[in-house]
């Protein structure tokens, strides 16, 4: 995992710029947030920063940092939940002295001068707290905001511990985790509230999904649809499990169009389909990946791929 080269890095540099990639999520950010409040506690003299978009849904965990081109020189920058250099939010990563890459994606993009990449964790977030255990005996110290993050990270990522990516070390360390003093339920509330936009889409989705013969199922939501609910792209994100419980989907395909692409986002109980989002500019989880692709024609590509998966799945 190649902690102690994270942790002597951490330790030569100043300043630390933390980046994790676009269109957020809690272990985006719970990895992004828990590694700063870690590091800042243990080295109170350093700069630490974290950067990116905002997703206003999200800045109840934590908000982000606005610093100049400057900071970057001669820092430390990590880049964390990132499977792909290109999805790195905040494209000056590349400006600093050197850069770390921790992720539990496949490493199929293995950029970075040091890499963390465990595919087993059930988040980064997760590795963020092997990191931590690892470096206590260099004298690193957990704080009460950075276990809320970290706790959130895994959280999110795990779907509250119920997909299979939850391991028992993963209730380890969240159990763990509890015994610092934050505000459990708030935290719940605040990923998992859902505004009244948001219930009533859920509802047209539960509506009007397809399902073929193979356990496929798909939705397209056009950007006259997520107009009409006054849904922005963003907050599609939190639809995506929508379909999960529905009996006799084995994976499905929400198409969610843009401006000047449509996204992708591909979920399975079995079918492998991070490959067939590694074929449309995308990657992932054998379980949940995401795509783009450039037309509706494609899109129907992309759903015949899905669908090939489903009915060789058994």
């Amino acid at each position: 995992m190649n902690f102690e080269q994270v942790v002597q890095a951490i330790d030569k540099h100043d300043t630390i710029i933390i980046h994790r990639h676009v269109r957020p999520d809690p272990d985006a950010l719970g990895s992004q947030g828990g590694l700063m409040h870690l590091i800042k506690e243990t080295y109170p003299s350093k700069n630490v920063y974290i950067v990116g978009s905002e997703d206003p849904s999200l800045t109840f965990l934590i908000e982000m940092d606005t610093i100049s081109d400057d900071s970057y020189e001669g820092s430390l920058v990590i880049a964390c939940d990132t499977a792909n250099a290109a999805r790195i939010d905040d494209k000056r990563y590349n400006k600093g002295n050197m850069l770390i890459k921790i992720d539990h994606h496949p490493n199929v993009d293995e950029y970075g001068d040091i890499m963390s990449v465990d595919t087993t964790a059930s988040s980064t977030s997760e590795i963020i707290y092997d990191l931590f255990l690892y470096a206590k005996s260099h004298g690193y110290e957990m704080n009460d905001q950075a276990a809320r993050l970290i706790y959130g990270g895994i959280v999110g990522d795990t779907g509250r511990f119920l997909f299979p990516s939850t391991t028992k070390k993963t209730f380890q360390y969240a159990a763990e985790l509890v015994t610092y003093n934050f505000d459990r339920t708030a935290l719940y509330d605040g990923i998992y509230n859902t505004k009244e936009t948001i219930a009533r889409l859920r509802g047209y989705i539960l509506q009007n999904y397809k399902l073929s013969e193979s356990g496929m199922s798909t939705i397209k939501l056009t950007k006259s649809i997520l107009s009409e609910f006054d849904v922005s792209v963003m907050e599609t994100g939190q639809l995506v499990g929508v379909l999960g419980d529905v009996e006799g989907i084995k994976a499905w395909a929400f198409f969610i169009e843009e401006d000047d692409l449509i996204r992708v986002r591909l979920r399975s109980k079995g079918p492998v389909i991070n490959t067939i989002a590694a074929t449309y500019n995308g990657g992932g989880h054998p379980m949940a990946a995401g795509a783009s692709v450039d037309s509706w024609n494609e899109v129907e590509q992309v759903i015949h791929d899905l669908d090939q998966a489903c009915l060789s799945y058994t």
